[in-house]
């Protein structure tokens, strides 16, 4: 076992006092429709408000006096004691100060350091795992966290460091689709942005079949791709995901979808001949009559 500590302990050397952790449970104080995972995942303004929301004296959401912020969002997927680690921040008083969002001056640890290279790499892969629940003291100082037992549990693989080698080969889960999209990585967006496309979704719990295409995309099968990895949706607009969801919850298709390609196209190529290589598949593996196809 390696503790989260141990992992960090090049960082942390002589600032013990100045570093607050944060463990996410929770994004209702800021009225958000979706977990902290989700806006992480997102990496975007609503990820900052939950980390530089400011609260007055005597509440939680304080990081006055402190000069660090080691943040993570809860992973339901595995259970409410595990932790996806969302980096380390620079923290200040924002200049007027006032309360709520934007309280902080928040700002990763800089690439250009060999500390914050390191840790910005394993920034949405690395998990860990709490011995115990926090229940609501979801802030805690490093003096707390030494006395926890905070183990190392997983490190997803960095699909998106990785750079892509070749459309035969693609066959990713919607946790490896989702870091690559939320990562815009370049290798992956220029491959899927010029080709037009028929895929399949398998459902590796059920082993059910999904056929779809992206016929008519200005860019191609990242756009289409981009649809499922919609952290609003998850869905695609696709009906009978739709239906899926409504009865097992998002949880579903995050643990059990996985995207390949089937066959693939010039941009140029028409709609309606994609569409007619889109049936073609879906009648040699038979997904309207066993698989999740309806049309």
């Amino acid at each position: 076992m390696i503790k989260f500590t141990d992992f960090i302990k090049d960082f942390i050397e002589g600032k013990q006092s100045k570093i607050k952790f944060k463990f996410h449970m929770s994004t209702k104080f800021l009225d958000l429709n979706k977990s902290p995972y989700d806006c992480l995942i997102e990496d975007a303004e609503d990820w900052q408000n939950l980390n530089n929301y400011r609260n007055e004296k005597g509440k939680s959401s304080r990081l006055d006096g402190y000069d660090y912020l080691v943040s993570f969002a809860q992973y339901n997927i595995y259970g409410r004691n595990f932790f996806v680690f969302g980096g380390v921040y620079k923290v200040e008083i924002a200049k007027p100060e006032h309360y709520e969002i934007g309280g902080y001056n928040i700002s990763l640890l800089d690439n250009k350091n060999s500390i914050g290279e390191f840790l910005n790499k394993y920034r949405k892969r690395l998990i860990v795992k709490l011995d115990e629940n926090l229940g609501i003291n979801f802030e805690l100082t490093y003096e707390a966290i030494e006395k926890k037992n905070i183990e190392v549990f997983e490190v997803f693989p960095n699909i998106a460091s990785g750079k892509f080698n070749g459309y035969q080969n693609v066959s990713i889960t919607h946790k490896e689709l989702r870091e690559i999209v939320s990562n815009n990585e370049l290798s992956w967006k220029l491959a899927l942005s010029y080709i037009k496309a028929v895929y399949v979704i398998t459902d590796t719990k059920t082993g059910k079949l999904y056929i779809g295409s992206a016929s008519g995309n200005s860019q191609g099968l990242w756009q289409r791709w981009g649809c499922y990895a919609d952290f609003k949706d998850l869905t695609g607009g696709n009906k009978e995901f739709e239906v899926l969801v409504e009865k097992d919850g998002k949880d579903y298709i995050l643990k059990n979808f996985k995207y390949s390609i089937l066959e693939i196209f010039d941009t140029k190529t028409g709609q309606e001949y994609i569409l007619e290589r889109e049936n073609y598949w879906k009648n040699v593996f038979e997904t309207k009559k066993f698989g999740m196809n309806k049309n």
